[in-house]
Order: C-alpha cells, then structure tokens, then sequence
C-alpha cells in the first residue's frame, strides 16, 4: 500500500465513521492518527457525548473484532485477561480468554477500576500480551485500546497513574456539538425504531495491519526530527512542570507526526504536522507542580506556551 492509498483508505473510513458520529472532524482524524501510529487513544469527557458511539464505529469502519469492558471499582484483573478454568473432562486446566482479546478494546471509565486493574490493563498496552499465571498470552493483531474517562466526576475514581497515561499515543476530547450538529442529533433519534446508527466496514484486519506499515516509509527532514526532540525537552524545563514528557513521549510525538502525513497524503512530515498533533501527543504525559495546579494550569497551556517558544524549522517544501 503506497501513500495514497493509505489517504484515500483513511479517508474513507472518516467518511464512513462521520455517517454514525456527529463530531469534529479533527477529533476523529486524531483518533485515526493514534490508531495508524499503532498507539492507543484515551478519550476524556464528559458523558453523552458520544465516546462510546466513535470507539465502536471506528471497530466497525475497520472491519475489525470488538469488545467492550465497563470498568467499576470491583473489577478484578482476570475480568479482563482471562483465567485458567478447570476442565473436569480433562483434569487440565485451560485458558479461557478475556474481553482483551479484541482487536479494539474499549475500556469504558478506565479510571473507575482500582490500580490493580488497570495495572492488568498496562501489560496488555504495552507488550500486546497478557501474562496469566506465569503464561504468556498474545493479544490479536492489530490491537489498540480506545479507553474512556469523566474529567467532572471524580467521586468513586483512581488516578491513572503517570505509566499508564504515557502508554497511550494520543488524548483528545469530543467536545459538544455545535447547534446544527446537535440538530442532526435529533433528526437521527426521531426514528424510536433506530437505537444505534450502524456503520459498515471499510477496511479488514489485513488492510488495517498495511496501513500501519505506511508511515514507516515516511521521510522526516532531520531539522524537523531535531524540532521533535526540542519540543520534548523543552516540557522538561518549564517551571510549571514536575515531571515533562518522557523519551517515550518524544517517540511517539515522531511517530503521530508521520501518522499524519499520511492522512494528508503525503510521504513526508511538515512542520505542521509536528504542530498539529503536539498537544493531542503530549499534554496528558505532563505531571504539573502543585502550586501550578492550585493556579489551575492546564497542561495544554503548557505545551500551547512550548510551542510558542521552540523555534519551527524551516525545511524546504518537497
């Protein structure tokens, strides 16, 4: 798959994802990106409005294997992995797997499980494998977590802790329609009969995994690649900021920049693409000092003042 066929693949599968999810087209564009980046994506807000809708349209659009896992404070790791389960035909016991064996995994109010559960979760995201009783089990591929949390309420929930958050390649947030959006809305819902739109596949799990081949072929000028690294350690050395975004985070700031070239259609990275998804990329790795929080900062303020800050290169056009 060459890089137009990747743009035009995502394309359709934005098109296809917008029939079923009223939101904005750059939000869903930033879900994409950390799927072809081959990350995981956390999206924050409040209820209703949709989170739920785009993780199973995008499972839908790209034709692969879905599972949904509701988190609550008294779920246990092995709800998620799975267990050995004693056969008494055969005197063994044999693995019966968990809802993590999906191809997209949609971990619902992930911050409502206690750290022990979500410490289950973190395996899984990072080494796409569960351990489970001293055994190794691989997860599908492609497989990607699209996790979902409640800035407002907090009663009831557990931090993710700074390990798990920079496990996830992009955060973003829905955000509330606009009005004619949210007019679409009732236009959709006015047939009782109709309780969820259906989205029909674009892709399968074949295409997805070449997909995420592309933007490995992507060039990045070596200023630009220089700019990346700035950008990173200039988080580090804000006065704000307790612990600044991580080697890991840098890597992945590289590896979303290129997953954007592609769905823009090109076989290098701009500038634009490094600042376009910086925000979405770093902000939710930050750890900010007590004093900045109790000023209320806010770490996309951060990485908005970093940006300002870092000198863009200037890299001539391809």
């Amino acid at each position: 798959m060459d890089t137009q066929q990747a743009a035009a693949g995502c394309r359709d599968v934005l098109d296809r994802v917008s029939e079923a999810v009223v939101a904005d087209r750059q939000v869903l564009e930033t879900v994409l990106v950390g799927v072809l980046a081959r990350g995981h994506v956390l999206l924050e807000d409040v209820p209703g409005t949709g989170k739920t809708l785009t993780a199973r349209s995008f499972a839908d659009a790209l034709g692969l294997s879905f599972q949904r896992i509701q988190f609550t404070p008294d779920l246990l790791p092995a709800d998620i992995t799975g267990s050995n389960v004693y056969d008494k035909g055969s005197g063994d016991f044999e693995f019966v797997p968990g809802p993590v064996f999906a191809n997209v995994v949609l971990a619902d109010e992930i911050n409502r499980a206690p750290p022990k559960t979500q410490a289950a979760l973190l395996e899984a995201m990072g080494e796409r494998q569960v351990t489970v009783d001293g055994e190794t089990h691989s997860l599908p591929d492609p497989f990607f977590v699209i996790a979902t949390q409640n800035p407002i309420e907090q009663e009831g929930t557990f931090t993710l802790p700074e390990a798990q958050r920079d496990r996830f390649a992009v955060k973003t947030r829905l955000g509330y329609p606009g009005r004619d959006e949210e007019r679409e809305l009732l236009d959709r819902r006015a047939d009782r009969d109709v309780r969820m739109p259906s989205v029909s596949p674009v892709l399968d799990s074949e295409a997805v995994l070449s997909l995420q081949t592309v933007p490995e072929r992507v060039r990045v000028d070596q200023k630009i690649r220089d700019y990346v690294v700035d950008l990173g350690r200039a988080t580090r050395e804000d006065d704000r900021v307790e612990v600044g975004v991580s080697p890991r985070g840098v890597q992945r700031l590289f590896e979303t920049a290129r997953a954007r070239a592609v769905v823009a259609g090109r076989d290098y990275v701009v500038p634009e693409d490094v600042k376009q998804g910086a925000v979405a990329t770093l902000a939710h790795r930050l750890v900010l000092r007590s004093e900045a929080s109790v000023h209320g900062v806010e770490p996309e303020s951060v990485i908005s003042d970093v940006l300002s800050r870092v000198a863009v290169p200037a890299v001539a056009s391809e």
